[in-house]
C-alpha cells in the first residue's frame, strides 16, 4: 500500500461543534474592550440623561407658546403639561408685522452672507494650499496672528463706521464674512486631494479656475457644506453687530427683537399694543418667537449632519 492510500484509509476524525474565537490576550486601551452589562447600562442612563436636558427645555419653551393666558398663570409661568392649545402667537407674529419683517430680513442676510464668506473661503483656502503660490506662505502666517490677536472693539467700530457701513445690512456681513478656522479646515482638505488628479489635468491644459471647479469642488461637498452651515447657523444668531450698527428698528433681524422680548423685556414698534392689550400673553410671544428662531437651525442640520465625520475630521486629522 502506498503511502497516498494509507492517507486515504485513515478514519475522518468527528466534526468538532463549532467554538467562539479565544480572546487575544493583548494589552488595550480601557475604551478599547467591551463593555460589560454595567457599562452598557450606564451609557444607556448617559444618552438618555442628554436627551432629556436637550429636549426638556425645548418642550417647555414650545407648549408654553401653545397655551392661553389661564394656563400661563396656573403654571405660575412656564408650561410643561399642555392643557388648551392655542395657535394665536404664531398667528399674530406671522401676520405680517415686525416678527415677520424680521424673519425676512435674518433669512435674507443668513442667505448673502453664507455665499460670500463660503465663496471667498473657498478661493483663499485653494490659493493657499497650492506649494507655489505667491506669497502664500506670509499670508497664511498673518491669518493665523488673526485667530489669536485682534483690534478689538472700538477699533472694529471706528472701521466700519468710518468706511460708511453703519445703518447697512453689509455691516452685518463683512466685518465677519471670513472665519480662519474654516479656511485652515478647508486648506487641509484640498491639500489632501490627490495630486495626480491636478497633474493630470494641468497635463490636459487645466487652467487653475477650471481645476478648482471641476475637480477640486466636485470632491470637496462634504466639507464645503459643513463649512457653509458653520456659516449660515453664524449669520442667523447675529445680533450683536445689529445692537451695534442698525438704529432702525424695521432693519432688526429676528435675533434682535428675540433679544428686546426676552432679555430687556421690552415689544418693538408694532407689538407692543398687541401685547398690552393681552391679545396674548407676553410670555407666549417670547416663547413663540424663540421657536421661530430654532426651526431654521433644526431644519436644516439633518441635511449636512451625514457630512460632518467626513468633512471636518477628514481635512482636520490628515492635515
Amino acid at each position: 500500500m502506498t503511502a497516498t492510500e494509507r492517507i486515504a484509509a485513515r478514519p475522518t476524525p468527528p466534526a468538532r461543534p463549532d467554538r467562539p474565537p479565544r480572546r487575544r490576550h493583548q494589552k488595550r486601551p480601557v475604551w478599547e474592550e467591551e463593555p460589560g452589562k454595567a457599562g452598557q447600562g450606564l451609557k444607556g442612563a448617559t444618552l438618555v440623561g442628554v436627551c432629556l436636558a436637550i429636549l426638556g427645555p425645548l418642550w417647555v419653551v414650545i407648549v408654553t407658546s401653545l397655551s392661553d393666558q389661564k394656563t400661563i398663570t396656573d403654571a405660575g409661568g412656564l408650561v410643561i403639561v399642555p392643557r388648551t392649545v392655542t395657535f394665536r402667537a404664531y398667528t399674530e407674529l406671522l401676520s405680517g408685522g415686525t416678527v415677520t419683517r424680521a424673519t425676512i430680513v435674518s433669512l435674507a442676510l443668513t442667505a448673502v452672507g453664507t455665499v460670500i464668506s463660503t465663496a471667498v473661503s473657498v478661493l483663499c483656502a485653494y490659493g493657499l494650499s497650492r506649494s507655489g503660490s505667491f506669497l502664500h506662505r506670509p499670508i497664511l502666517l498673518v491669518l493665523l496672528v488673526t485667530m489669536f490677536f485682534n483690534a478689538g472693539l472700538i477699533p472694529t467700530y471706528l472701521l466700519v463706521t468710518g468706511v460708511g457701513l453703519e445703518g447697512s445690512y453689509w455691516s452685518m456681513i463683512l466685518p465677519g464674512a471670513v472665519s480662519v478656522f474654516n479656511v485652515l479646515v478647508l486648506r487641509s482638505f484640498f491639500q489632501n486631494i490627490a495630486p495626480e488628479l491636478i497633474d493630470s489635468a494641468r497635463i490636459d491644459g487645466a487652467g487653475d479656475w477650471r481645476i478648482l471647479f471641476r475637480i477640486v469642488l466636485p470632491l470637496s461637498k462634504a466639507v464645503i457644506a459643513v463649512v457653509s452651515l458653520f456659516y449660515a447657523v453664524g449669520y442667523w444668531s447675529q445680533w450683536f453687530n445689529a445692537m451695534l450698527y442698525l438704529n432702525d428698528q424695521e432693519m432688526w433681524p429676528l435675533q434682535m427683537i428675540l433679544r428686546q422680548l426676552v432679555i430687556k423685556q421690552q415689544a418693538p414698534q408694532g407689538m407692543s399694543q398687541m401685547i398690552s392689550t393681552q391679545q396674548i400673553p407676553a410670555l407666549s410671544v417670547q416663547m413663540a418667537v424663540m421657536v421661530l428662531a430654532l426651526i431654521p437651525v433644526a431644519v436644516l442640520y439633518p441635511f449636512v449632519q451625514k457630512h460632518f465625520t467626513k468633512g471636518m475630521l477628514t481635512g482636520a486629522v490628515k492635515g
